[in-house]
C-alpha cells in the first residue's frame, strides 16, 4: 500500500479515537458542561472554516492553474459546490429514511436512536474523505511543510468536532436505558466509516493525479456545510447563559489554524 494512504489510514484512525474519546464521556458523566461543548464546537467550527480555504481550497486552485486545463475557478467552484451538494444529500437520505422508518417502526425509543446514529454515520464519510484527500495530495508534494501542516490541520479539525460527536450519540443512548459499555460502543462505532473513507479518497488522488483539485475542494465544501449547518448552530445552544462562549471559541479556532498554517506555509 502507498505510504501517503497509510498516512491517510492513521490520520483517520486517530480521528475514529478522538469519536471514542468523546463517546467515553458517558462512563464518567451524566452529561458534559453545555458551555464546555459550545466552546469545543465552536473551536472546531472555526478550525474547519479556516482549513476549508488554507488547507483545502487555495492548494485546489493552485493545482489547478498547474496541471489541468479547466480555469481553476471552475475547478474549485464546481468541487466546492457538490462537496456541499453531498452532504445536502446525505441530509436528505436521513430526512427520507427517517419517515419511512416512522411509518414502519411503532417504536419511537428505536427510532430515535436509529436515526441519532445513522446521521452522524453520514457525516462522517465526506469528512474521512476531507481527511484522506489532505494526505493522499502530500504525493504531490514530497512532504512539503506546508503540504504536511495542510494535511495535518485537516486532520485536527475533524478530529476536534469529532469528539462532542462521540458524545452526542452516547450520552443519549444512555438517557434511553442503555448500559454504559452499549452507549460507548455504538457511540464510537459511528465513526469507524472514517478510515474507510479516508483510504479511498487517498486512493484516488495518489493513483489519480488530475482527480486531486476537484477532490481538495470538494472537501472544503463539505468542511464548510458541516461547520455551518451542524455545529454553528449546535455550539450556540444556552446563549442566554454563555453568550460568548461559542462565539469565542470559533473566533480562536479561526485564528489558531490560520497562524498555523500561513506560519507553517
Amino acid at each position: 500500500m502507498n505510504d501517503y494512504v497509510i498516512y491517510a489510514l492513521v490520520a483517520t484512525l486517530g480521528t475514529w479515537l478522538v469519536t471514542a474519546l468523546g463517546a467515553a464521556v458517558v462512563i464518567f458523566f451524566k452529561y458534559p458542561s453545555q458551555k464546555w461543548l459550545n466552546v469545543m464546537l465552536g473551536f472546531a467550527s472555526g478550525v474547519m472554516i479556516a482549513a476549508s480555504f488554507w488547507s483545502l481550497l487555495q492548494p485546489a486552485i493552485e493545482g489547478a492553474e498547474a496541471t489541468l486545463k479547466t480555469p481553476a475557478y471552475l475547478v474549485a467552484t464546481a468541487g466546492f459546490l457538490f462537496g456541499a451538494i453531498f452532504m445536502w444529500a446525505s441530509d436528505k437520505v436521513v430526512i427520507f429514511a427517517q419517515k419511512r422508518v416512522i411509518k414502519a417502526q411503532t417504536n419511537q425509543r428505536l427510532h430515535r436512536i436509529i436515526m441519532l446514529i445513522l446521521s452522524i454515520t453520514l457525516h462522517n464519510i465526506p469528512e474521512g474523505l476531507a481527511v484522506g484527500v489532505a494526505f493522499g495530495a502530500l504525493a504531490g508534494d514530497g512532504y512539503s511543510p506546508e503540504g504536511l501542516m495542510g494535511a495535518i490541520s485537516v486532520a485536527v479539525g475533524i478530529g476536534l468536532q469529532n469528539f462532542p460527536e462521540g458524545t452526542a450519540v452516547s450520552v443519549p443512548l444512555r438517557r434511553e436505558g442503555f448500559s454504559r459499555k452499549k452507549s460507548f460502543l455504538l457511540g464510537q462505532a459511528s465513526g469507524m466509516v472514517e478510515p474507510i473513507a479516508g483510504v479511498i479518497g487517498a486512493l484516488l488522488v495518489v493513483y489519480i493525479e488530475s482527480v486531486l483539485p476537484y477532490a481538495l475542494s470538494f472537501a472544503a465544501g463539505a468542511m464548510i456545510f458541516v461547520a455551518v449547518h451542524e455545529l454553528i448552530p449546535e455550539c450556540q445552544k444556552g446563549q442566554d447563559t454563555f453568550p460568548y462562549s461559542s462565539t469565542m471559541g470559533i473566533i480562536f479556532g479561526f485564528a489558531t489554524m490560520m497562524l498555523l498554517d500561513v506560519m507553517l506555509g
